[in-house]
């Protein structure tokens, strides 16, 4: 017999079929960045804290990363006007949509499948689109980033590039690179995010400009982004003294991975001989693929003592160590990264 009563993932898909006015209306405070919506937190404020899909098979998904929370359509709700009771999320919705016990239940399921599959359609088309943007991006950018503004920020951050063997291969330097935020190009610096086989499958930019004649991070809402999904990828900063490709690391050797570019290199610089990994954010710290053969990690962890992100590492933690691999832990000896501690 059928269900007579939409699930709450029913309902949740419903919501996120028109998820722009919606995340207006739960989200006043914030504004779209292309294709998402973002804002402070589920307070509703102004920010970038919290984001939200508007569009394809990932509409309604959203992540508060100050607090590592997130979930689909009807969890905002439920975050936004319900302090987290989903029942009462669920009656809400119900009358936002009209859902009434004359609506004809059947007609509603196959629409919700209809548009799950051209969402899906969608989703994959504009995901190879996206590939194919950020190879081509990073490939048309400047290979040798010696003496250009992508060394002279990272200098600015502690890092000199002359005291490495070699500048890392997976940075270049595009001296326009548009940005959609302020709809005009600007200087930045472009890492590859590679997969386990070394394809580019996302891009990583970090806009700069010039602030009493030194280079910084650009004075932006949002002056880091990565175009393209790149859970499971990373960016390949140092082969360490194997010299090696990623894939053919040995089981004695060491990977190190930490989040951030410039936490990565800081760490570079102390410890050459190591192979470094930077996985842009905590969420993909214990996602990135390694080959079988890696089985030593160390963690390049933040000093953050908040929950959610005490919460962040232990889960990368125990992926590692579900992957079969022993996982160490470093934390820098002071400020919040490694990078602060080189400053």
């Amino acid at each position: 017999m059928t269900e007579q009563r939409l699930s709450y993932k029913e309902v949740s898909a419903l919501l996120a079929q028109s998820m722009e006015p919606l995340a207006r209306d739960l989200l006043p405070g914030g504004r779209r960045a292309g294709a998402e919506w973002t804002a402070g937190s589920v307070a509703g404020e102004a920010g970038t804290r919290l984001s939200v899909h508007l569009h394809g098979a990932k509409a309604g998904i959203w992540k508060d990363f100050a607090e590592n929370i997130g979930g689909d359509a009807l969890d905002l709700v439920a975050a936004c006007l319900t302090g987290g009771n989903l029942p009462e999320a669920y009656r809400w919705a119900c009358n936002y949509l009209g859902l009434t016990a004359d609506t004809d239940i059947t007609i509603r399921r196959a629409e919700i499948k209809r548009q799950a599959e051209e969402a899906q359609k969608e989703q994959s088309e504009a995901e190879k689109k996206n590939r194919a943007s950020a190879r081509k991006l990073w490939l048309s950018a400047q290979e040798n980033i010696l003496e250009t503004p992508v060394a002279a920020y990272l200098l600015s951050r502690g890092i000199d590039l002359e005291r490495l063997n070699h500048a890392p291969h997976a940075l270049r330097f595009s001296p326009e690179h548009y940005c959609a935020e302020i709809k005009a190009p600007l200087p930045a610096m472009l890492a590859a995010i590679t997969d386990l086989d070394g394809r580019i499958i996302a891009l990583h930019q970090t806009w700069l400009s010039q602030h009493g004649g030194q280079w910084t991070k650009a004075q932006l809402e949002c002056a880091k982004k990565v175009r393209g999904r790149f859970s499971g990828g990373c960016i390949r900063l140092r082969k360490g003294s194997a010299g090696t490709p990623l894939n053919k690391i040995t089981p004695a050797e060491t990977v190190a991975i930490g989040e951030g570019i410039e936490t990565c290199l800081s760490v570079a610089l102390a410890c050459p001989e190591l192979r470094i990994l930077a996985a842009v954010s905590l969420s993909n710290l214990g996602a990135v693929r390694l080959p079988d053969s890696a089985k030593n990690v160390l963690i390049l962890a933040d000093r953050d003592d908040a929950p959610a992100a005490k919460k962040g590492l232990q889960k990368a933690i125990d992926l590692h160590m579900q992957a079969g691999r022993d996982v160490r832990v470093a934390k820098p000896p002071k400020g919040k990264d490694f990078n602060d501690a080189i400053r």
